[in-house]
């Protein structure tokens, strides 16, 4: 019998939700995060209203004072959350808007628990992992499970969460148990729970690591309903009956995820092996309302947000375009960066966004990846220093345009700034983001202005350069670093119909995308780079901070202060990528996809807040 204590902290759940649970075994890279995108993905394809979770069991508050290099890219969401790379996957297969609260951290949920006691709420018990911690962990799940996130006013029906982490990892355990609890908390028919495993081929399928990780799971009393087994090869038939034997599953449940041409296969290698059929026998989902009819309570039209792959044909018709890409003529982008050594999951939403823009243009991506300390040689560069110069300098005049994304800190400085030098006077198309825009408002002033000491406040500590074109922002205080930023998502006036980005984005004259620095541009300087040539067609409501650059004499040279590769998406690529990518594929033609993009119109995603 269930003691009053615990009852009293279990919180009231909405009885109508469904859940899907994906947590892994075995190894961590196991595709956690790609199954529980692609189960959110075939769930809007059959007409289900999605959210989704990702819960992270380290104890850090959010991902935004992470290394690059241990935890790869913070993605930044539309209310100023810094979240979990996994979330800009869930939304850009599912097509949502997700907030701050659909990142669950272990640092989050102790620190709701500790302000309650605090404040009292316990009543003076003492507070414990079981009932409190894991109490505090269903309500926040089942909190956000009712809030709507695919632009409509309607709870959604399905939410998928994924447990990061490995089974077995002590930092899951109270995850695990909140989890077993709150299946017996809500109705029959409302949880489903997926783990993912792996078959490595050792002189054949190996099935121990997959019994060993689920007999884990079921030692904290968690039955998976479905297994997703990766392996390099197709799963065969007598490997799933083993484990189908061991792991207390029937056999059709074991869903083999085997290597494809590219990950957009995913989806409907799920629906050939009847992942949704299985998902309607767990959950009853037939039972529910289809997204697809009408419902007289919602004030929001649909389709919600943007135009985007939806059904089943149009992921498939997108994975066979992404193929073609890929045997196309490749289009070759130096991509400048500071954390390159973190691997592509460093800077994953802008390799995303520029392969969304390629796939749109029909060509290959190829990233060449720079080094931006390889731009900078030394004074008294050591052995090989110089070679790594020269190396990276050709480099870089052999790919078809320059990249140059957001950063932190002085290193590899100038190298940035080299790059958009080199990358203005070569007239090779230049895109920055974020501090790629700072660099090269830097060069222009050292190189054009002849302001020779120009810099940023952030890189001059000694306070030797009398020319700060960019500077830090003043409502920002110096005393906190953790979410002390302009974040989020904020309103950009494009006001010069004669711009590139004015066109770019379909003729809006306001935008809305999502911002994270502590710098800007020094407005003091403003009409000493109008008159040389470099113009500020975005900017603002105050119009006091500028958030777009151009170079109008130059084929393409354009930077913004924002982020738009995170809310870039498959088949709506983010209109500055999709600019640029062309600009670098076709450069003789960059007025023709002006044009077509001034001809399309804006999309919703950029002129709703």
């Amino acid at each position: 019998m269930t003691s009053p204590s615990i009852q009293h902290f279990r919180p009231k759940l909405a009885k109508e939700m469904k859940y899907v649970f994906v947590s892994g075994g075995v190894c961590s890279s196991l595709g956690k995060g790609v199954t529980t995108s692609s189960v959110g993905a075939l769930l809007r394809a059959k007409g289900y209203r999605v959210t989704a979770i990702k819960i992270d069991p380290y104890i850090n508050i959010d991902a935004g004072l992470m290394s690059p290099y241990e935890h790869g890219e913070v993605f930044v969401l539309d209310d100023g959350g810094e979240a979990d790379l996994d979330l800009g996957n869930y939304e850009r297969m599912m097509n949502l808007s997700l907030t701050r609260d659909n990142n669950i951290t272990t640092g989050k949920i102790y620190s709701a628990v500790i302000n309650k006691e605090r404040r009292g709420d316990y009543l003076g018990r003492t507070v414990q992992v079981v009932p409190h911690i894991t109490a505090e962990i269903i309500r926040w799940v089942d909190s956000v499970a009712q809030t709507a996130t695919d632009g409509t006013d309607l709870s959604p029906h399905v939410t998928v969460v994924e447990l990061g982490g490995t089974v077995g990892d002590i930092e899951s355990a109270a995850f695990l148990e909140a989890i077993r609890q709150f299946k017996f908390n809500l109705p029959p028919h409302s949880m489903c729970f997926v783990h993912c495993t792996y078959i490595p081929i050792m002189s054949g399928q190996k099935t121990k690591p997959t019994q060993h990780t689920v007999k884990a799971l079921q030692s904290v009393g968690i039955q998976p309903d479905i297994l997703v087994a990766r392996c390099e090869e197709e799963v065969n038939d007598s490997t799933k009956s083993k484990i189908s034997n061991q792991c207390n599953i029937h056999r059709e449940k074991v869903i083999s995820a085997h290597n494809v041409p590219n990950l957009f296969h995913f989806i409907q290698m799920l629906e050939d092996q009847k992942m949704f059929k299985i998902l309607n026998d767990v959950l009853k989902l037939n039972e529910l309302s289809p997204f697809g009819e009408d419902d007289p309570t919602s004030s929001v039209p649909k389709p919600a947000l943007v135009p985007c792959l939806k059904t089943l044909g149009d992921w498939n018709e997108y994975a066979n375009t992404v193929d073609v890409a890929r045997n196309a003529a490749p289009v070759k982008i130096a991509f400048v960066g500071k954390y390159n050594k973190g691997g592509e999951d460093a800077y994953v939403s802008v390799v995303k966004s520029l392969e969304h823009s390629a796939v749109e243009v029909g060509r290959k991506l190829e990233v060449v990846w720079i080094n931006s300390t390889d731009l900078q040689p030394a004074e008294t560069p050591e052995e090989g220093d110089e070679s790594l110069y020269e190396n990276a300098i050709k480099s870089m005049k052999e790919c078809h345009g320059i990249f140059v994304p957001g950063g932190f800190g002085d290193r590899g400085i100038e190298g940035k700034v080299k790059a958009a030098q080199l990358a203005r006077e070569w007239k090779k198309p230049y895109f920055g983001v974020c501090l790629g825009m700072q660099v090269a408002i830097i060069d222009y002033a050292r190189n054009v202005l002849g302001l020779s000491d120009a810099t940023s406040e952030e890189f001059d500590t000694s306070k030797e350069s009398e020319n700060h074109v960019i500077k830090y922002m003043p409502e920002i205080p110096k005393e906190q670093m953790g979410a002390n930023m302009r974040l989020g998502a904020r309103w950009v006036e494009l006001e010069r119909p004669d711009s590139k980005v004015f066109k770019l984005y379909g003729g809006a004259k306001k935008i809305t995308e999502r911002h994270r620095h502590r710098y800007e541009f020094n407005i003091d300087y403003y009409d000493r780079y109008e008159s040389a040539g470099m113009i500020f067609t975005g900017k603002d409501e105050s119009k006091e901070r500028m958030d777009v650059i151009e170079i109008p004499d130059h084929p393409f040279y354009l930077a913004v202060q924002y982020h738009p590769e995170f809310k870039s998406r498959p088949g709506a690529p983010s209109p500055p990528f999709l600019g640029f990518v062309h600009a670098a594929a076709n450069p003789t033609s960059v007025g023709d996809r002006l044009d077509s993009c001034l001809k399309e119109g804006p999309s919703v995603l950029y002129t709703q807040l």
